[in-house]
């Protein structure tokens, strides 16, 4: 058996700067890798898929789960146990993060193709500090910089498909304000995004960013007093990180 680390990528800024005629989105963004890491530990010998840990509640093990679909992609079997320490509907890229460790573990490094099960795996099959373009698949390394980051993870998730979807029919004047284009489109499918956005400024002082489509908010620097403020929440205190496997 082998354990591989599955780190988290931070969505540091997001542009969204088209919609191809297949449907897909076209993104300009920073992201990063993260020390917050999932751990998915592989049997080659074996079949099967299962999850632990402190965000493995109410994830499917079906056939549509990224890492089975990651297995089929790189013509592989296995029997995979993922310890999620990721939350999964957070916008942290957990589950593309679980994908890629996969595709790592098959030597499979067709990022284009990669990109079609998600648009977060090629870059975290790369890692460390990038521009992400196109659907994803276009990864343009950066100079690593060392950032400590403070996540506020709210009790809910938010789909990433239905963002998009809100995204979509936002009135043009509405699609491409601030660091995160997705910001504005996630508020309309989640309203309770923003009493938090509110509740974390009004704790820290500082105006949170939203991680990809939610509904994780982040911070820079290290701020776990926020811990006690927001009970409810999980709040993290987390370094960018180089890609280990």
């Amino acid at each position: 058996m082998i354990a591989i680390n599955a780190q988290a990528k931070l969505t540091v800024s997001l542009q969204v700067t088209g919609v191809r005629s297949d449907g897909y989105h076209e993104i300009d963004a920073e992201m990063v890798s993260l020390e917050l890491a999932d751990i998915v530990t592989i049997d080659p010998d074996g079949t099967g898929l299962a999850f632990d840990g402190p965000f493995s509640a109410g994830i499917p093990v079906d056939d549509d789960n990224l890492v089975a679909r990651a297995l089929r992609l790189a013509d592989k079997s296995a029997r995979v146990t993922v310890t999620k320490n990721i939350p999964h509907g957070g916008g942290l890229g957990g589950g593309s993060a679980d994908a890629a460790a996969i595709l790592a573990w098959a030597e499979f490094d067709d990022l284009e193709r990669a990109s079609r099960l998600g648009a977060d795996i090629p870059f975290c099959l790369v890692g460390g500090r990038a521009r992400v373009r196109g659907i994803g698949e276009i990864i343009e390394p950066l100079p690593f910089a060392a950032r400590d980051f403070t996540l506020v993870i709210p009790p809910f998730g938010v789909s990433t498909p239905a963002v998009y979807r809100a995204w979509d029919s936002l009135p043009e004047s509405q699609r491409h304000l601030g660091v995160n284009h997705l910001e504005r489109a996630a508020l309309e499918v989640e309203p309770r995004l923003a009493d938090w956005r509110e509740r974390i400024q009004r704790a820290s002082g500082i105006e949170p960013v939203l991680a990809g489509s939610g509904a994780t908010w982040w911070l820079a620097g290290s701020h776990p007093e926020l811990g006690d403020e927001l009970r409810e929440a999980r709040v993290l205190v987390t370094k960018s990180a180089y890609l280990r496997r």
